[in-house]
């Protein structure tokens, strides 16, 4: 199987880039952060409700993958599961388009609980889907281009959904309400037709597997074992879980420089323009690099990025500090999502894999839900400088779990090997 892998690793590679690369151009048009809390607003003018849009967006991707982590687990192919769940994380956004449209002629209520449904579905989708797409890139990548993979199509999704979210605006500015909203999301169920074109053509071959679907008890008991006699891994989901709680003071840089540090409007759109800018560089240069050299380094590295972005949006003397936060906001986003889907498929034997892909991001959906919420707490009680202090501190010890206590395995590999192209 190893031959026929390499034999098509230069398709797969190609064809799985262009899947995430629409898929971020899609995301650019029904941002979780712009475009969809801008739709949200305008039927409600609660924050808690905008809140939750990014929330049961990370939630959903993380909280089902250990649950389907036993039925992963005993396919021989993971194309058809990506290909029929995926489906899920992609036509609500054509819904979407027609619930704006339809918008003014509806309660806004009802709106706005058929606009949830909708969110709620999409978040689901997405995590119905992820461990199998995960276990497939981790099968028709070869380890040691994994990272480097991961990196690629993130700076390719990256850079596609920027460009995606700068004509969402224009569309929203220059086209009237409801149309421009409506336009939006149906460009977002275009672009995620493309990607799905570009990920139905992955070569994937078959493999043996030991069939257990139905057997809970086993798998559970499965899971048990792994957590208590895996230590290296347990470690790594312990360093995860605090580097996600160091990040909550990601989402506050941005407010706190304008509205206690006098930056105005448009410097702080030039702030995310470094930001998407250092994520497109970053994910292919730390990816490559943790594939020619260690991935623990580049892990470590990450978190080292928290405690000095903090500290940095606590302690700076002026404004132009502002662009090195970012800039250290973005390697960390980098390292805690591309290198981190890298290291978590070198956990474990492959028959295993599902169920610690389902691990390594199940159990850090708690994290990822709470840490903005701990964050917006410290900062109401105590001010802004509190959340970055308490990121600071989360990220020293995160870094210090990770150079401690995790040892992450490194694949047995030349990094000189040359697949055949197909």
């Amino acid at each position: 199987m190893d031959t026929e892998i390499r034999r098509h690793f230069r398709f797969n590679f190609w064809v799985n880039l262009l899947d995430g690369g629409f898929f971020g151009f899609a995301l650019g048009f029904a941002s979780f952060s712009t475009v969809l809390p801008l739709y949200v607003a305008t039927m409600s003018d609660s924050a808690v409700l905008v809140g939750l849009i990014p929330a049961i967006h990370i939630v959903g991707w993380q909280l089902p993958q250990l649950f389907t982590a036993q039925r992963v687990q005993a396919l021989n192919r993971f194309k058809p599961w990506v290909l029929s769940m995926t489906i899920h994380e992609r036509i609500p956004f054509l819904f979407l388009g027609l619930i704006a449209w339809l918008s003014p002629t509806l309660e806004k209520t009802t709106a706005l609980w058929l606009t949830f449904v909708l969110l709620t579905w999409q978040g689901l989708g997405g995590g119905l889907t992820a461990n199998a797409w995960q276990n497939m890139i981790g099968k028709i990548i070869p380890s040691e281009y994994r990272a480097t993979f991961f990196g690629v199509q993130s700076a390719g999704a990256n850079l596609l959904g920027s460009a995606g979210a700068a004509l969402a605006g224009l569309i929203l500015e220059r086209l009237a309400f409801p149309g421009n909203f409506a336009l939006c999301f149906l460009l977002a169920s275009l672009m995620m037709g493309l990607s799905f074109l570009f990920i139905s053509l992955t070569r994937e071959p078959e493999h043996q597997v030991e069939t257990r679907v139905g057997d809970s008890k086993a798998f559970w008991a499965e899971v048990r074992i792994i957590l208590t006699q895996d230590k290296p891994f347990t470690w790594y989901l312990v360093g995860r879980i605090i580097f996600q709680f160091s990040m909550m003071a990601f989402a506050f840089y941005t407010v706190y420089a304008v509205q206690e540090r006098g930056m105005g409007k448009f410097e702080a759109g030039i702030m995310t323009s470094v930001l998407f800018i250092t994520q497109v560089i970053a994910n292919p240069l730390l990816g490559w690099l943790a594939d020619r050299w260690k991935r623990q380094p580049v892990l470590e590295f990450g978190a080292f990025a928290v405690v000095l972005s903090a500290l940095l949006a606590w302690l700076a003397p002026a404004l132009n500090w502002f662009y090195l936060v970012m800039i250290l906001t973005g390697i960390a986003n980098t390292v805690f999502w591309a290198i981190g889907l890298a290291i978590t498929l070198e956990f474990g034997p492959e028959s295993q894999r599902p169920t610690y892909v389902g691990l390594a991001n199940t159990l850090i959906a708690p994290a990822a839900a709470l840490s903005p919420l701990v964050g917006g707490w410290l900062a109401d009680q105590w001010g802004y400088p509190a959340t970055f202090a308490a990121s600071a501190f989360l990220g020293l010890i995160a870094l210090g779990v990770l150079h401690f206590f995790v040892r992450s395995p490194e694949r047995e590999h030349s990094a000189s090997t040359t697949p055949t192209s197909g």
